[in-house]
């Protein structure tokens, strides 16, 4: 019980930084894209690869990374908004951006968690 209350202790602080986050960067931008997003994803990705390093590593414990991983950065990222995101795109025509933003999330994200697993590893 104590690790699901750990888990939605971290998913709560996650989301709420996602939120705080996103909004920040969407009052900002100045085009129709889902930067906001982008950028939560991403930084999201080099923690979890932070996080991955320090477990395989053995210096955090099993119950740190479900803390971490699954609860803050899972709250934290959201793969549900990046595929509504998607949607409205090419809905509203701008199909450019959609596969701009399919790439940039996929290839950007998976390099941000590599770059952050070497370097703790």
């Amino acid at each position: 019980m104590k690790i699901i209350f750990a888990i939605g202790l971290g998913s709560f602080i996650g989301g709420v930084f996602r939120y705080l986050l996103t909004l920040l960067v969407q009052t900002k931008a100045t085009i129709n894209f889902p930067l906001g997003t982008l950028i939560v994803n991403i930084i999201g990705c080099f923690f979890i690869g932070i996080v991955l390093g320090f477990f395989d590593k053995g210096e955090i414990s099993h119950e740190w990374k479900l803390f971490l991983a699954t609860g803050v950065i899972g709250g934290f990222t959201t793969f549900s908004a990046f595929t509504s995101e998607t949607l409205v795109l090419f809905k509203e025509g701008h199909t450019g951006y959609a596969f701009l933003y399919i790439a940039a999330s996929v290839l950007l994200g998976l390099l941000a968690t590599y770059i952050a697993y070497l370097l703790v590893k």
